[in-house]
């Protein structure tokens, strides 16, 4: 008997007779794919507008220490072997231009860390520390914004699927962390996975963001990623009044007006970041988070054109060690999964730096190592909701029959405010090779997409220039089977719904992920949307 990947299960088992051949009872695999496309009816009960938190919310509170360790992460290096923490010290500062900022040399970046139940001295470990500066526009007395001194430091020689405790700080000046707890990834082979990994996207920083955060925490994940729309603080100008553009949807010409206002003037309230770092410290503190930049990173400076300035200074990538020289896009390991992080906004085509990185770091991959070979960005190529639609096709175009000759076989997106998992699609058509692609772009902010491309009236005009922010040229649509848009769900679409909510990633072996998708409204140990995606690699080989 076949389930319906809707049915609400909350047990499993998985029976292996050998050791090539494994069977799954409970839930469907893709293997019974392609499924008829399905749409979920919008909850009743469910409001589509996300609130911010406000400001005066407690979670926001700077601790009083002056040096007091904040917003403290951990976040993966390129293998099991070593992480990064950061935190943040010294609150920010707003004023005029020539305000000075804090001097990062003023207290030590130090990590002591040991095995959590092994009785050993601590180690310890020093790094470095930066002061990044938000430069506004010189009209109408604009405040200039100066984060506090982000600590970064790398932790190596450690061991694989190990607890760590640690605290981070400067000790000299009594100003160490409370002690936290991570987990490291397990070696990279075909048998070796984290138990769970969470991926979401546009998190923000709304009442929606504290009920995902409970959520994902209450699922003890061992790696999370998160894909683009984090504080937020695009959506507000410099004196922290709200813009009505957190959802804003560029016009198919890439000339709206409203987004030229939200993201073009140059004006964020760079506080919001530091609202998100103590907002999420629960979690980032304790479980290895992976940062994928969107559009809401990007950030401009009008004075010097500077770009995803907070996104590339708050956080830690494994770019060096994965043969990238940008923080946009790199790649790591989690025990056999190999993640690939590109960017929706940075040039892509065959002569830029990103499509050669990513043609080098798919051509070194070893699938004996790492089967499992997973892509992310945030602006989604197969994705059948009117927001964003075929924005990033110019990307499509350029990358894809990359990604489909080195066999990639999860590509995660988000932007778009809604949950979309395709059947094993290129090319616009049913593809057993194919990727499976999911959009998980409701984890708490904005307002839900609810309108669909193949409902009347939603298809955009393709005689416009098409380019919207996208990385690549300006383009017009082209037709997909003699339509723009489709007029029914199309045979690639296999699950769709508007929720806010989260997904959950559980590799089981080098053939086998199971895949569940986490409303918000759900009880955390029911999924609206869970499958078993299973590899081929028999039937589908890598080439190139």
């Amino acid at each position: 008997m076949v389930v319906k990947c809707t049915m609400k299960v909350s047990l499993f088992v998985i029976l292996v007779s050998t050791v090539t051949t494994i069977s799954v009872h409970g839930f469907s695999t893709t293997l019974e794919g392609p499924f008829k496309p399905e749409t979920a009816p919008l909850d009743p009960n469910l409001n589509p507008v996300a609130f911010d938190l406000p400001e005066p919310d407690p979670s926001f509170v700077q601790p009083n220490s002056e040096f007091q360790p904040e917003q403290v992460s951990v976040s993966l290096s390129y293998s099991f072997d070593s992480v990064w923490i950061s935190w943040v010290t010294g609150e920010f500062r707003i004023g005029e231009e020539d305000s000075l900022p804090l001097d990062p040399n003023s207290v030590q970046s130090i990590v002591q860390y040991r095995e959590f139940n092994v009785v050993t001295r601590s180690r310890y470990a020093t790094g470095h520390s930066i002061v990044y500066n938000q430069q506004y526009p010189p009209e109408n007395g604009l405040k200039y914004y100066t984060s506090g001194i982000i600590h970064h430091v790398q932790l190596t020689s450690l061991k694989p699927s190990t607890l760590y405790r640690y605290q981070c700080g400067d000790p000299s000046v009594s100003a160490m962390s409370k002690e936290y707890y991570f987990r490291t990834m397990p070696k990279s082979t075909s048998e070796n996975y984290p138990h769970r990994i969470v991926v979401a996207g546009d998190l923000g920083l709304t009442y929606n963001t504290s009920t995902t955060l409970r959520s994902i925490l209450s699922n003890h994940p061992d790696l999370v990623v998160l894909i683009g729309g984090f504080s937020y603080a695009d959506t507000y100008l410099t004196n922290n009044t709200k813009l009505h553009c957190s959802s804003c949807q560029c016009g198919h010409n890439g000339t709206s007006s409203d987004c030229d206002y939200c993201y073009s003037s140059g004006k964020t309230y760079q506080p919001r970041w530091d609202y998100w770092g103590r907002f999420m410290e629960p979690l980032t503190a304790n479980v290895p988070t992976m940062m994928v930049a969107g559009d809401h990173e990007i950030e401009l400076q009008i004075d010097n054109n500077l770009t995803f300035s907070a996104y590339s200074s708050r956080f830690t990538f494994c770019s060096n060690e994965s043969g990238s020289f940008s923080p946009l896009y790199y790649s790591f390991n989690a025990g056999g999964a190999h993640f690939i992080v590109l960017n929706s906004y940075t040039p892509s085509d065959n002569s830029s730096d990103q499509y050669t990185w990513l043609e080098s770091d798919l051509r070194n991959i070893d699938r004996s190592e790492t089967p499992w070979v997973v892509a992310t960005w945030s602006l989604p190529w197969y994705s059948t909701f009117k927001g964003h639609y075929r924005e990033a096709e110019s990307m499509r175009l350029i990358l894809e029959d990359l990604l489909y000759s080195y066999r990639v076989d999860i590509i995660f997106n988000s932007q778009v405010d809604a949950y979309e998992r395709s059947n094993r699609v290129y090319n616009y058509a049913l593809d057993q090779c194919g990727p499976v692609y999911i959009s998980t772009g409701a984890g708490g902010a904005g307002k839900l997409d609810t309108d669909h491309v193949d409902d009347p009236g939603n298809c955009p005009d393709a005689s416009q220039n098409y380019s919207c922010r996208a990385s690549g040229f300006n383009f017009t649509l082209e037709p997909v089977n003699d339509e723009i848009c489709p007029v029914k769900q199309p045979d690639y679409s296999a699950y769709r719904e508007s929720s806010f909510g989260f997904g959950m990633l559980e590799v089981k072996n080098e053939t086998h992920a199971l895949w569940s998708w986490n409303r918000n409204q759900n009880v955390y140990y029911l999924a609206a949307d869970i499958i078993y995606i299973v590899r081929q690699p028999d039937m589908c080989p890598v080439y190139n």
